[in-house]
């Protein structure tokens, strides 16, 4: 399963560097994460710092 991130996301940046797939990118307003890519390894969720992103 995918993570998503919520709107909780103040579009810092951490997460798009430590994804190992590259299937975070910059939205508009906050990051969003390529379900199809994503590899649900929560690298994303780890660096964080408001706890954006959430399995779906």
């Amino acid at each position: 399963m995918a993570y998503v991130i919520s709107d909780a996301c103040i579009s810092c940046g951490a997460c798009e560097s430590e994804c190992p797939v590259e299937a975070i990118s910059e939205g508009a307003g906050k990051y969003v994460i390529n379900a199809e890519a994503c590899l649900d390894c929560g690298a994303c969720q780890a660096v964080c710092p408001v706890d954006a992103p959430q399995p779906e």
